[in-house]
């Protein structure tokens, strides 16, 4: 029987798998992880309007009716594309007749690595925690700081980059400080903390319409976040951030800084490029044919954020979820149009639009020719992803947590979890305390 191996349980993974259910064919999905997350509701995470188990499902779970499928936990870390063996970081070498490599895309610093220290990005549940941690620390450390300019760099935050995680992870956190924490301390008012949205470029939010751009920004500034457009950061200490205006240079006292302003695709593109002789974009992406699949190797697809589809506009298709979806799905199905002998159209990715959310009934939509912004686009954003939250139970969930968060102005998930500046270890014992006697 024909051997489908998938690499990547994210949109494009799993819906090749999906795809693939009915199919004479041994289907085979390999994830460095044991579950699909929902990545567009990470920021919920990281503000602590969601618990992670509320995003993400087990891939074994998921797929567990399909009898032609199994799921393997490993990590790519190797492929011999002659003898078609994926090679796992343990050693082992999972045979294949075709191959669906989607591994999607890592944090970028554009050559600054060392920022990432002090500037999280938001691509993983580990990364959510950790900015939940950072965000809500910053108003404990603020509360107990006697020094003016240090709490006031405590309560400043600075979040790197306008495109859609910048505006939705800004716009939580003006929640964050106007409502959830506002009657929670004493010594400070969480109401005084400055947001600031830096962009390096002229506006926020650049792939949606100017008027759109616009709304986000007008609905982020009544909230108290201060957009920088047109500066470029060229510095993150554990002390703040440096941006370069035209004529200027500006240093934010900041103690916490969030990283949303780029993303590479992952290593397994150079590995696949390696053994293929595929060419690379300059964003490590693998450029692909118009089947998906790599020039002189039609048995390899890479499909989503790691493949550089340039036959649709002549621009590589953005990195959304839908592309992924699209991709993932068209590449099982080709695989079962040539075991049919069926002729295969190129593939063509249907736009569906873009979303944003800003807060509490504010976000912006752009769907085919129409714009929408404020109550009517958040509902369409609340719609679109409940529909796609894999799981029932998930969507049930989330949607209760989202009214209770609606009514109540509450974040339930409020959790400083590992370990912070200058206390120990959550794991570490208490130091025995000794009574003198009487």
């Amino acid at each position: 029987m024909h051997r489908v191996v998938i690499v990547g349980g994210g949109f494009g993974g799993l819906n090749a798998a999906l795809a693939l259910r009915k199919a004479p064919v041994e289907v085979t999905v390999i994830d460095r992880r044991n579950f699909h997350l929902f990545q567009p509701l990470l920021y919920q995470v990281a503000t602590g309007a969601l618990s992670p188990g509320e995003i993400a499902s087990p891939i074994r779970n998921i797929l567990h009716a399909q009898k032609n499928t199994r799921v393997l936990l490993g990590e790519m870390c190797g492929l011999d594309a002659n003898a078609r063996e994926v090679i796992l970081a343990d050693g082992e070498r999972v045979g294949y007749d075709s191959l669906i490599v989607a591994a999607g895309t890592v944090d970028f610093y554009f050559g600054h690595d060392d920022w990432k220290k002090n500037a999280p990005g938001l691509k993983s549940i580990e990364d959510a925690t950790e900015i939940r941690k950072r965000i809500l620390f910053a108003f404990e450390a603020a509360e107990r700081e006697t020094d003016v300019p240090t709490r006031r760099a405590w309560l400043t935050f600075v979040l790197v980059g306008g495109g859609p995680t910048g505006v939705e992870l800004s716009g939580a956190l003006a929640e964050i400080a106007n409502d959830t924490l506002r009657h929670d301390f004493r010594s400070i008012d969480p109401r005084d903390a400055a947001i600031i949205l830096v962009e390096g470029k002229g506006r926020i939010l650049e792939t949606f319409p100017e008027d759109l751009s616009k709304a986000a920004e007008t609905v982020l500034q009544r909230k108290g976040v201060k957009t920088v457009a047109s500066g470029q950061v060229t510095q993150i200490t554990d002390d703040g951030v440096t941006v370069k205006f035209k004529d200027r240079e500006e240093k934010i006292a900041a103690k916490t800084v969030l990283w949303a302003a780029g993303v590479r695709a992952s290593g397994l593109g150079k590995i696949v490029a390696d053994q293929t002789g595929a060419q690379v974009a300059k964003n490590g992406s693998v450029v692909v044919e118009p089947d998906c699949s790599i020039k002189g190797h039609p048995e390899i697809f890479i499909v989503g954020d790691l493949a550089s589809f340039t036959h649709q506009g002549g621009k590589p298709l953005p990195g959304v979820a839908q592309v992924a979806i699209q991709q993932g799905t068209y590449a099982a199905k080709t695989i079962v149009k040539r075991l049919k002998n069926e002729p295969v159209k190129p593939f063509h990715y249907w736009d569906k639009g873009n979303l944003a959310v800003i807060g509490r009934l504010a976000a912006v939509a752009q769907i085919g020719r129409f714009d929408f912004h404020g109550a009517l686009a958040w509902f369409i954003w609340l719609f679109v992803h409940i529909l796609y939250l894999v799981g029932f139970e998930n969507r049930m969930v989330v949607l209760m947590e989202w009214a209770f968060n609606y009514f109540t102005h509450n974040r339930s998930a409020r959790l400083i979890t590992g370990p912070t500046p200058g206390l120990p270890a959550p794991s570490a014992e208490p130091e025995p305390v000794t009574y003198a006697s009487h």
